[in-house]
């Protein structure tokens, strides 16, 4: 027994599980750019993820989750104005729910648009919602805006 190989499955799909809830307070801005502590957040939030999803059996979604975890929260930190962000990642019925909410309902909701050719920035949306859709799942924002989200499918359980 001391020499079985330890395998990590993924959960199978009827499963349902919080795989991940945490909430954190941004610090009042002074101008346009958030201060350095509250963006030091988001790399960090990025790390307690990609440990989470290794203490799931989750860890191939890591690259992509990782990435779109920094997106939205990045983009909720730089556009919502909000004075707390909460990130949620969950499994159920074979997909992996990442939500982003910082309880800031918005006129329009926010959304993938369009960036000048000679942006540098304003195509994180795109990309998550690519992302989402080249793993089997979807992006989508609340009707009143307050959260992002995208699920990824789950990974196929590794041969017995």
């Amino acid at each position: 027994m001391a020499n079985a190989a330890v395998r990590k499955h993924a959960p199978p799909p009827s499963w349902r599980a919080e795989v991940m809830d945490a909430q954190f307070t941004i610090g009042r801005r002074s101008g346009d750019a958030p201060a350095i502590e509250d963006a030091c957040r988001v790399g960090i939030m990025r790390r307690i993820a990609a440990a989470r999803l290794r203490c799931c059996g989750l860890q191939a979604l890591t690259d992509d989750v990782t990435l779109i975890v920094s997106e939205l929260l990045t983009n909720a930190l730089l556009h919502s104005g909000t004075s707390e962000i909460r990130l949620k990642l969950t499994v159920e019925e074979g997909l992996l729910r990442i939500a982003v909410s910082d309880g800031v309902p918005s006129g329009m909701p926010p959304g993938p648009g369009p960036a000048g050719e000679d942006a540098e920035s304003g195509r994180g949306l795109i990309l998550v919602a690519a992302l989402a859709q080249d793993q089997g799942g979807a992006f989508g924002i609340s009707d009143r805006g307050t959260t992002a989200w995208c699920t990824l499918a789950l990974p196929p359980q590794e041969a017995s």
